[in-house]
């Protein structure tokens, strides 16, 4: 019995020491003067859980910016994944709020009934082309797939696995080591928006050159449209907005196309007085 209570007695020193030993660690690099405001949260995991959480509830911003209100908006300091940190929230980097309003300004002339018009004749020419090559004398076709690739399929290609991997990064565990999905996703950022870069590039020589027309499409908008200081936007910040506009759409739209066909499919009715409906235009 007294080796019990001497090994339970050795067993509760040693968790104490060990849990001594990580605060201990945890705040001694913190209480250093000179350091900027902020918290370093729990040991080990610091703010960690509340970084996440923000993520989870698709608000990641938030993160940052309450500890703007709270600290500094120049720079704070916080723990994540059993790192210190100091955090510089950069002065160009504006809330999702604003970023809205932005593209609210850049997008409404796109997405009026008297500018969709000029693009019926593009989209229903791709259409049936596609329907065409994929769909016609098939007894089965795939629609996820199918609806993510209507346009050239060699270019379309170039950018699959790329989002793939970005869409899964962007849901995931904030981990940058390699072999991680937010490791990949990062990559794969990158690799899109040098592509992005490219075409951008090549859309700016295309206007110089009378190629391509100021309102052939949000790109063009985008180049040629100054804000109220007349200052235009970058090629960064444009690949940036487009990458965001691309990622919006990329399982959205084809989603919504897949469930249409889906309960067309399912409730023939329905179907026929769709038909009967596109007969007549």
């Amino acid at each position: 019995m007294e080796h019990f209570y001497l090994s339970l007695l050795l067993f509760v020193s040693f968790v104490s020491l060990s849990l001594f030993f990580l605060f201990y660690k945890h705040r001694s690099p913190f209480t250093l003067p000179n350091l900027p405001p902020g918290k370093m949260g729990y040991p080990v995991i610091g703010e960690s859980l509340e970084f996440l959480s923000t993520g989870w509830k698709g608000h990641p911003e938030k993160f940052i910016f309450d500890r703007m209100i709270k600290y500094s908006t120049e720079l704070f300091k916080t723990s994540l994944l059993g790192e210190p940190a100091v955090v510089f929230p950069t002065s160009l980097q504006t809330n999702s709020k604003e970023e809205s309003k932005k593209m609210r300004k850049l997008l409404p002339q796109f997405l009026k009934p008297e500018a969709l018009q000029r693009y019926v004749g593009i989209m229903d020419s791709i259409a049936q082309r596609h329907f065409g090559s994929h769909w016609e004398n098939k007894t089965e076709v795939t629609v996820y797939p199918l609806a993510k690739s209507i346009e050239d399929e060699n270019h379309v290609a170039k950018f699959r696995d790329p989002f793939h991997l970005l869409a899964a990064g962007i849901i995931s565990l904030p981990i940058d080591l390699p072999g991680t999905p937010f490791n990949k996703a990062i990559k794969a950022a990158n690799f899109i928006r040098k592509e992005l870069l490219k075409i951008i590039r090549q859309r700016k020589v295309d206007l110089g050159e009378g190629n391509a027309s100021p309102t052939q499409d949000i790109l063009s908008h985008m180049l040629l449209t100054s804000n109220e200081n007349g200052e235009f936007m970058n090629e960064l910040d444009i690949a940036d907005k487009i990458l965001g506009l691309l990622i919006g759409g990329h399982d959205t739209a084809s989603a919504a196309c897949t469930f249409i066909v889906k309960y067309l499919a399912e409730l023939p009715h329905i179907y026929d007085k769709v038909y009967q409906g596109e007969s007549m235009i």
